[in-house]
């Protein structure tokens, strides 16, 4: 059935709102209310072309498994939605320059910083504001990377070293780097194969993904672009409002093929990332009766607070895979983590994005290293993210007690300005080979090799708490 442009601009309210996603009509009104970044960020396209809102964000298969056939009205003809409104546009810093020859060549980026400018220039407004934004005053996310620096590296000369060994492994699984892709989620915002170009460089290195739980592909559509179905992929969990969704998101990671199931419990609520919520506002300028808020807090608005201990025995209930629990942020809940029984736990204060003024990473693992020492290489690995940029970071974690670190938002950077895969190659061989001299400057052949007499934490180990009760 043709639909005309000035039907479809007929519904354009919560009591009956039709959107156009690739010349198909759907009547979303009744899905609204279940959206999981909420209704707003649909309204907002009532009676319009949300073409380029959806593909920002998700993949198209998505459509048939989110709405039910009856919502299909029709049919719109392209021309007829050429100057449709659509609210969510790029930013053109990029192209406003009198210089523009397009995105810098891969092989004049040097450092995971580099990608980070690169992203900020060429990114729509929107990705970069959800990508980069802290919570509050962004204490947390700056102290993340400040932590590493307060840590020095103690070399060791004359050890003749010929070659080094990078390899470890995760859970069971051998990789080529003590480095895996943290769970982030819309990576489709920094290029169209988002996840799936991830999961393709992962293979070709030899590293572990993590997918996000709201990531813009589906986990089986992630599973697919792997080199092969040996691949390790790990599957990030929510738990969701509507705990059905989250026992059925859990049945087919299982079924996808994924090794291990990371529940994330560091934001029960989401934190108030200003710059992401002064650009939805921007957006919402003319719209006074809706609130704005961004694109973190839409998408994650679905994610249950009311969860505590016990949910591991719901989990445990569904799947015999390993268990990791992701947001640890004192040693105390990382000894609870032990006594569960838990195969991994990551240090993480959700790149300081949940609550400001949260302690770093690393200087919860030195807490354990005070407080709780046994768990360090226990039959519970301990992997820690927020804040890591380069080689020497990787090794200081790893000097500490780390099993392995987290990357999250360098890899949503190495995706953007076009580079897709590419980029994320040379993001990893960079980090590869920062990891590589500074082990021979250190004096170590292995990762096994690292020991914390290796580093200086002293500066670092001053912000300790005097005593905790375990």
């Amino acid at each position: 059935m043709h639909i005309t442009r000035a039907e479809l601009e007929q519904h354009n309210s919560r009591q009956s709102c039709w959107v156009a996603i690739h010349g198909a009509v759907y009547d979303v009104t009744d899905f609204l209310d279940s959206h999981p970044g909420g209704s707003k960020v649909i309204l907002r396209c009532a009676g319009k072309d949300a073409t380029s809102d959806f593909d920002s964000v998700h993949s198209p298969d998505l459509l048939d498994e989110a709405l039910p056939p009856k919502a299909l009205k029709g049919r719109i003809d392209a021309a007829e939605l050429s100057d449709s409104n659509n609210p969510a546009k790029p930013s053109d810093n990029a192209k406003s320059d009198s210089n523009y020859n397009g995105p810098p060549p891969l092989s004049t980026l040097i450092n995971l910083n580099d990608f980070e400018q690169v992203a900020q220039k060429y990114l729509p407004a929107n990705a970069w504001a959800y990508y980069a934004s802290g919570a509050d005053d962004e204490i947390s996310k700056k102290n993340n990377a400040r932590a590493y620096q307060k840590v020095s590296l103690r070399p060791r000369i004359l050890r003749n070293i010929a070659t080094v060994d990078t390899r470890t492994s995760i859970l069971g699984h051998s990789v080529s780097l003590p480095v895996y892709l943290s769970p982030s989620g819309i990576a489709k915002f920094a290029h169209p194969d988002g996840e799936l170009a991830l999961a393709a460089a992962a293979g070709k290195e030899g590293l572990v993904q993590v997918l996000a739980n709201m990531a813009s592909y589906s986990i089986e559509r992630v599973a697919e672009a792997r080199l092969s179905s040996d691949q390790p992929l790990f599957a990030q969990l929510y738990v969701n409002r509507d705990i059905n969704k989250s026992v059925e998101f859990v049945k087919r990671a299982v079924k996808a093929g994924a090794q291990s199931i990371w529940i994330t419990v560091d934001s029960p609520v989401v934190g108030k990332r200003e710059m992401d919520e002064r650009l939805n506002l921007s957006f919402m300028a003319n719209e006074s009766d809706e609130k704005g808020q961004g694109v973190a807090k839409t998408a994650a608005s679905s994610i249950s607070p009311f969860i505590d201990w016990s949910i591991l025995s719901w989990l445990r209930d569904l799947t015999d895979l390993p268990v990791v629990i992701k947001g640890i942020q004192c040693v105390e809940d990382a000894v609870i983590a032990y006594q569960h029984g838990v195969q991994g736990i990551v240090l993480s204060n959700h790149g300081g994005r949940s609550q400001d003024t949260a302690q770093s990473p690393l200087l919860t693992l030195l807490e354990i290293r005070k407080f709780a020492p046994f768990l360090i290489n226990s039959r519970m690995q301990i992997f820690i993210d927020g804040g890591i940029r380069r080689g020497t970071d990787v090794l200081k974690a790893i000097a500490l007690g780390a099993t392995a670190v987290g990357l999250g938002r360098p890899f949503l950077f190495s995706l953007s300005a076009g580079y897709g895969e590419a980029g994320v190659r040379r993001m990893v061989d960079i980090l590869r080979h920062e990891i590589e001299s500074n082990m021979t400057f250190l004096g170590v052949t292995s990762l096994s090799e690292l020991r914390p007499e290796m580093v200086n934490a002293g500066r670092l180990e001053r912000e300790l708490i005097g005593s905790v009760k375990l």
